[in-house]
């Protein structure tokens, strides 16, 4: 497809429209000229922008980017007055980011402790790993029934803020289930199989574990009232929701299934699933077979209708996956404090600034209605006068992390009360280009190792082949990112960080 210059409007510099006959509703393009995506990502976007169900208009960050297998581009908000969409999202519940301060500092730490630190985590906090913190049953099913409670009561977990710095408290129910209203949307056999699989950063895509530090602190008063200062270490940690989140919401949503071991677990999740709620699951189930033999390919969208108990089912199954998210990053906090202690022999100090998802649906009010707001690979980003029920954060807007690649600078800052556009969103990072950035492109390993040490961040385990692919080359120019999300009032930067250390599978 190529789209024709009388279907995108210039609004201004950052900000592009997107409009064809086909489309429903328009998409909003919040990038320069420079960022904007490859003709196959424009399609997806016309695409998506198609269905009937949807509100007002779609919108894209700077980051879009098409991705294998999804019908809609990542880096893009989606919103319906009447339905909910899950092949619009990424089948990864809550994959999403954090940030800890701590008390290490450049002058309090050296590169030397920096390593032995990072060499003791490639162990402790693994990439990839059948095996990770292991916990009780019980322990697993509290958590998707209750949040991170469960889990910072079973691990004494320490870190400051905890609950009360993760977006929605920890808990995207808002209250306490049941267990037998847990075991109504999930198998089993998939909760038995997290019992293994807390405290894995996992390897898709791009997650990691960075130590950064605080290069530079862009508003003062802000950086203050968050507790940031220059030199200052901090971790930055994005992982999902692992094979709970992916395998359940494979069992309520018609994607097609990449590798053979998602096929095998879904297709036992289904035989051995005992909900209460049967009858309802059985139509789920064979809407999902019929859109996979018959409409997968074509540009249908699955979808629930708002309102049918097949919906609650799968907005209980996905805020359940999307607590055990957030528990799978405290827990990786936890055990890098933990680690932390052992090496260096000081009581490092974990004080959470913000945890926040990257995939979510959730229903917000919007232009005067209540809509269900899609994110892939999107973070929400209130401002002030959203996050009232914040003691800090309804002084300065809600925090927003904006990474770039393994050794680029990256940035913290906060959403503005102007981003109604966007449905009050921003970028979860720079996203690929449609072509390499620099002109020195690493063909291998040890040049990506040896082009990273020149900029003076260390990489760890990096065992995969595909480790290469988050190479700075590969991504788009920070900088011109960053004018866009400023202009268009997406968030306000408050301060800078560097990359020192890099754990990534």
């Amino acid at each position: 497809m190529k789209i024709s210059q009388k279907d995108l409007t210039k609004v201004h510099e950052h900000h592009y429209r997107l409009k064809t006959h086909k489309m429903h509703v328009p998409a909003e393009l919040f990038m320069s000229e420079k960022l904007l995506p490859a003709d196959f990502t424009l399609a997806q976007i016309e695409q998506i922008a198609m269905h009937s169900s949807l509100f007002h208009a779609t919108a894209a960050m700077p980051d879009v980017m098409s991705k294998p297998g999804r019908k809609n581009a990542a880096g893009t908000v989606v919103v319906s007055d009447s339905h909910i969409l899950p092949q619009v999202n990424d089948s990864d519940p809550n994959c999403g980011m954090r940030v800890v301060k701590t008390n290490l500092t450049e002058e309090n730490t050296t590169p030397e402790q920096i390593d032995t630190l990072f060499k003791a985590l490639v162990p402790a906090v693994p990439t990839k790993a059948y095996v990770g913190t292991k916990v009780p049953y019980d322990v697993v099913v509290d958590i998707c029934r209750g949040g991170t409670k469960a889990i910072i009561d079973h691990l004494n977990i320490q870190t400051k803020n905890e609950r009360e710095n993760t977006q929605g408290g920890g808990n995207y129910f808002k209250k306490e289930l049941s267990k037998e209203e847990i075991f109504d949307v999930i198998p089993k056999l998939y909760l038995h199989f997290a019992q293994y699989r807390l405290g894995i950063t996992g390897a898709a895509g791009n997650h990691f574990l960075d130590l950064m530090k605080v290069s530079d602190i862009v508003d003062e008063d802000i950086a203050t009232k968050m507790g940031l200062s220059p030199g200052q270490y901090l971790f930055m940690i994005h992982t999902g929701s692992g094979i709970l989140g992916q395998y359940t919401m494979y069992t309520y949503t018609a994607k097609k299934r990449e590798h053979l071991s998602q096929s095998l677990m879904t297709m036992l999740g289904h035989h051995t699933f005992t909900t209460r709620r049967k009858e309802t699951y059985k139509k789920i189930a064979s809407k999902v077979r019929d859109f996979l033999k018959n409409k997968l390919e074509s540009d249908e969208l699955f979808t629930f209708e708002t309102g049918e108990e097949a919906t609650q089912m799968y907005m209980q199954a996905r805020a359940a996956a999307s607590n055990f998210g957030v528990a799978n990053r405290a827990v990786i906090t936890h055990n890098i404090a933990t680690v932390a202690r052992e090496t260096l022999d000081k009581d490092i100090q974990m004080d959470l600034l913000y945890d926040l998802p990257h995939v979510s649906i959730d229903q917000e009010n919007h232009f005067g209605k209540d809509v269900w707001v899609h994110r892939s690979n999107v973070t929400r980003a209130y401002g002030s006068d959203k996050m009232v029920d914040h003691p800090i954060y309804k002084e300065t807007g809600e925090p927003v992390f904006i990474p770039s690649s393994m050794s680029t600078e990256a940035f913290i800052g906060v959403g503005t009360n102007r981003n109604a556009g966007s449905y009050f969103s921003a970028p979860h990072g720079t996203g690929k280009g449609r072509e390499v950035s620099e002109s020195d492109v690493p063909e291998n390993r040890t040049e990506l190792i040896a082009k990273m040490s020149k900029k003076g961040v260390k990489l760890y385990n990096a065992q995969s082949s595909k480790t290469i692919e988050q190479d700075s080359s590969q991504y788009k120019d920070v900088s011109e990112v960053m004018k866009g999300v400023e202009e268009n009032g997406i968030a306000k930067v408050v301060a800078k960080m560097e990359p020192v250390a890099v754990i990534m599978y």
